[in-house]
Order: structure tokens, then sequence, then C-alpha cells
């Protein structure tokens, strides 16, 4: 599906390589011979080991639990930096030790967003963007939580420049993901994010898009502005 993928997939295609060689050579050697391991070959195979694939942009996940605070407390005060990686061998390990969406308590919010902008209204590159939301059943959006981070770091949408980050959002009755883009008002690129993103998804209903601007000053009665 996405670039990172490809890219993995090509480094299983290498490993089998190297087995392959190995084995050709293990056939032409006589029986009781003793091989050493030129230096050559523990070049290559130090060279095949040690390689990473480097992503186009590092990317940062961030983790905030609105119920460990007061109602006192600014929005975003127990917002805290998880891991930062720029390989695709270190978002498969970020991945597979951070809790999925379906294992994060109640009210606890999973952000992904590309290093050095952080997961608010207020950062600059953040401030003229919106959202694009989706619902999920649940214990059902893991997923969909996997693929929106394949769509983004394997630059999959035409638009991949709006792009700042998702977030994924566990509350009481369901789930939701939301993807954050930086020029809310470049409708044309907003609406093909949004049809891209459905169709990654293969997720059926409408989804709609908010801009920033509308959801500080109206809250939960901000409407959507564009709708897919």
């Amino acid at each position: 599906m996405a670039t990172a993928e490809m890219e993995i997939t090509t480094t299983f295609d290498e490993a089998e390589k190297v087995k392959l060689n190995a084995n050709e050579a293990d056939d032409e050697v006589e029986e009781g011979e003793i091989v050493e391991e030129t230096d050559d070959t523990t070049s290559y195979l130090s060279k095949d080991i040690a390689a990473k694939h480097p992503l186009e942009h590092s990317w940062t996940f961030w983790f905030d639990n609105t119920v460990a605070k007061s109602r006192q407390a600014a929005w975003g005060s127990s917002l805290r930096n998880v891991y930062t990686f720029s390989t695709v061998e270190d978002i498969w390990g970020a991945y597979n030790n951070i809790h999925h969406p379906s294992k994060l308590v109640v009210r606890a919010d999973l952000h992904c967003f590309k290093h050095k902008i952080e997961p608010k209204w207020e950062d600059p590159v953040c401030a003229n963007g919106g959202t694009w939301k989706m619902s999920f059943s649940k214990g059902k959006s893991d997923t969909s939580w996997l693929y929106t981070l394949l769509a983004m770091i394997g630059h999959q949408f035409d638009h991949e420049d709006e792009i700042c980050g998702a977030v994924v959002s566990v509350r009481g009755k369901g789930e939701q993901i939301s993807l954050w883009t930086k020029n809310a008002a470049n409708e044309t690129a907003q609406v093909s994010i949004g049809k891209q993103w459905k169709q990654f998804l293969d997720y059926s209903d409408s989804v709609g898009f908010i801009f920033h601007d509308d959801a500080k000053r109206l809250d939960r009665n901000a409407k959507n502005r564009y709708t897919v």
C-alpha cells in the first residue's frame, strides 16, 4: 500500500539474496572442508544488517491523557513527546512497542506529527489549518490508524506537503481519527486529501473537514466546511 511497506519488502528481498549467495557458496565446498569468512563477505553482511531506509521526513509520536489533568489546566499541558523516528525500521519498532488505540485508556490521545510540528492549534504550521475526522466503534480503529500512518509516512497523498499529522482519540463511546492539514482555505487540496484518505482506509461513511479557527471560536458547534 505505502512506500514504507515497499521499502520494507526490499529489505526482505535483499536478505533473501544474501541467503541464496551463501547457499550457492556452500554447494561449491567439498565435505569436511573448512571455509574461512572473507573480508568481502563480512563487509557485505555488516552493511546489509546495518543499513536502514530513511524517510523523507522525521516524525514524532506524542501522547496526551486528558483525564489526568485538572479542569483548570491549559489544553496541551499534559501533552508529551514520546519518540521521534526517521527510518522505516524505526517506525515499525515504535509502532510495535506503543499501545494500539484499542489498548489505550479512555480520554487518551495518541498523535503522530511531522517532526518539529506540535499537535496544537497554536503551532505556526497548524494555525491556519484544519482537520478531517473519522469515527469508529469502540476498539475498531486499530487497522485504520495503521493505514493512516503508512499513508502519511509513505507519501501516498497527492498534496503531501499539506499534511501535518494525525491523532487517534479514545473516548467512552468510541474512537476518532483526525488528519491535520496546514492550509484550510486550499479547498482543492483538502478535498483531494479527504477523498484519498477515505480510499486508503476503505471508509464508506461521509467525513467532514473543520477549520481550526472555527473550532477555536465555536468549539463543539463548529460546522464542516467540506464534506466527502
